[in-house]
C-alpha cells in the first residue's frame, strides 16, 4: 500500500497557504493522511447497523430461491392463449405463499396463484386477475391479457444467484443491508472494529451543565453538539469534558487522548489569541498541516497529528464548531471507519426567496431553510442572523446555502448552490 505523505511534505506543496487554505484544498489534503482502521469483529447482523464491512458479504443461496408469480392471478401455459379472442381454461388447483400447489399445469389448465407462490409445474406465465373472470364454465383470459411467455413471473435466482457477491468490503450497513441480509439467512458480519474519538472542550470561562455560572462563565454546548454527531456516526466516544487554558492541563489532556483515540477533537483554543495555547502544543506534541480555511463560519479549523492519532481542532463559536464538523470531520471518520468512495454531500441549484450579502474571497456556509415556493418547485431563504455564536440558526435549518468564493451578494431570484442537513445532524 502506497504511504501517504508526510504533514512536512504537504506543506511544501505549491498551493499550500495555511493562512488561508480553500476549502477544496483542504478537503484534498486531509484525505491524502487516512488510512480506515484494520481491526475486526464478527457480529450479529443487528449489531452491524451503522458499521462498515471489514469482508464482503457472499450470498449462500438463490434470491429467490423458486420460480414465483410477480402478482395475483392465474399460472398458465401461454401457448394455451389465443392471441385475438377470449380463452376459457380449467382451474385445477391453488398456490399460496409458503403452500404451493401440487397439481401440474396441462393443456387448457391453469392454477389460482398469489404474489410471491411457487410457479406449478407446466406453467410459464401468469396473468393478472384483473385481465380474468370467473365462473361455473372455468377461468376465462381477456384477449391480449399477456404478450408473451414468462410475464410476471419472477425466475429463481433473479435477484441474487449463489454465490454472488451481496456487498463488498467498505459498504455501510443500514436497514436495507440488514434486510437483505437477513432475506439470504445470514445472522454474522465481520466489520470494521468502531472508530474511536477523544474530545474536549478548552477555555476558563466554560462550565459544565448542572454548575453555577459566575462572572463571564457560559455553559459548554460544544461538547454536546460534537457528541450528538458523533453518535451518529456510530463512534466509540472518550469524553474528556472541558479542559482550562493552562498549558500543562492541555498538554496532558492532549497526550491523553493521543494514546486512547484515533481521533481528538477539540473546540475552542485555535484561533490567535494570548491565552490560545493549542497551537503552540500541537507544535510541540505533533504536527499541523493547517489552522485556518478562507471559509465563513469556522475560519479558525487547525487538522494534525498527534502521535498517532489525527487531530482535528474545532473553533470556538457553537455554529462554527458544527459547520466544520459537517464539511471537514464528518467525511474524514467515515473513511477512517473503512467506508470506500466517500463524497462530499452533494449540492443543487435552487432560487433564493430573500437577498444574501457576502464579500467575495471565501466559501460561506449560510444556515437556510428550503421549502415549497407553491407552484411545483421549491425556493430557499437563510434563518437569518448569521453569526457563528447562534446556535438556534443551525436548529432552525435544514440545508446550507453554499456560497462559493467568487460569488458576491445575491439577489432574489438568484440560483444558488443548497446542501441538504437531512441525515447529517
Amino acid at each position: 500500500m502506497t504511504q501517504p505523505k508526510t504533514l512536512r511534505e504537504a506543506s511544501c506543496a505549491d498551493d499550500y497557504d495555511p493562512e488561508s487554505m480553500p476549502v477544496a484544498t483542504a478537503r484534498t489534503l486531509i484525505r491524502t493522511f487516512l488510512s480506515p482502521v484494520t481491526a475486526t469483529e464478527r457480529v450479529h447482523i443487528r449489531q452491524a447497523l451503522s458499521r462498515v464491512l471489514a469482508a464482503p458479504v457472499v450470498s449462500p443461496l438463490d434470491v429467490p430461491g423458486h420460480d414465483n408469480s410477480a402478482m395475483d392471478g392465474y399460472a398458465l401455459r401461454f401457448a394455451d392463449l389465443a392471441p385475438d379472442r377470449q380463452t376459457t381454461l380449467a382451474r385445477v388447483g391453488e398456490s399460496f405463499a409458503g403452500r404451493p400447489s401440487t397439481a401440474r399445469v396441462g393443456a387448457g389448465q391453469c392454477v389460482r396463484i398469489f404474489t410471491g407462490a411457487v410457479m406449478p409445474d407446466g406453467a410459464d406465465s401468469v396473468v393478472m386477475q384483473e385481465r380474468t373472470s370467473e365462473d361455473g364454465e372455468g377461468v376465462h383470459i381477456f384477449a391480449g391479457a399477456i404478450v408473451k411467455a414468462g410475464q410476471n413471473r419472477r425466475l429463481a435466482g433473479e435477484d441474487m444467484k449463489t454465490g454472488a457477491v451481496v456487498f463488498d468490503a467498505g459498504q455501510p450497513v443500514r436497514a436495507a443491508e440488514l434486510g437483505m441480509m437477513a432475506s439470504l439467512g445470514i445472522n454474522e458480519v465481520t466489520v470494521y472494529r468502531r472508530l474511536r474519538v477523544a474530545f474536549f472542550s478548552t477555555g476558563d470561562e466554560l462550565k459544565s451543565i448542572g454548575t453555577p455560572l459566575g462572572s463571564g462563565d457560559v455553559y459548554d454546548s460544544n461538547r454536546y453538539t460534537i457528541y450528538g454527531m458523533l453518535t451518529r456516526l456510530d463512534c466509540e466516544l472518550i469524553d474528556m469534558g472541558v479542559v482550562p487554558d493552562v498549558p500543562e492541563d492541555l498538554e496532558r489532556a492532549f497526550a491523553t487522548a493521543a494514546e486512547a483515540a484515533d481521533v481528538v477533537i477539540t473546540s475552542g483554543g485555535v484561533s490567535v489569541g494570548e491565552a490560545d495555547f493549542v497551537k503552540q502544543l500541537l507544535g510541540k506534541l505533533g504536527e499541523v498541516l493547517f489552522w485556518k480555511i478562507a471559509m465563513k463560519p469556522g475560519r479558525p479549523l487547525a487538522y494534525g497529528r498527534i502521535g498517532g492519532a489525527h487531530f482535528f481542532g474545532l473553533p470556538g463559536n457553537p455554529v462554527s464548531v458544527m459547520v466544520t464538523f459537517y464539511q471537514f470531520v464528518r467525511d474524514a471518520l467515515l473513511l477512517l471507519q473503512g467506508q470506500r468512495d466517500v463524497a462530499p454531500v452533494p449540492t443543487f441549484k435552487v432560487p433564493l426567496a430573500a437577498p444574501i450579502r457576502k464579500a467575495p474571497g471565501r466559501t460561506e456556509f449560510q444556515r437556510a431553510i428550503l421549502a415549497p415556493d407553491g407552484a411545483g418547485g421549491w425556493t430557499v431563504r437563510t434563518t437569518g442572523d448569521q453569526g457563528s455564536g447562534i446556535l438556534s440558526s443551525m436548529s432552525r435549518a435544514n440545508c446550507f446555502v453554499v456560497l462559493p468564493p467568487e460569488v458576491a451578494s445575491c439577489a432574489i431570484g438568484d440560483l444558488v448552490d443548497v446542501q441538504l442537513l437531512e441525515g447529517l445532524i
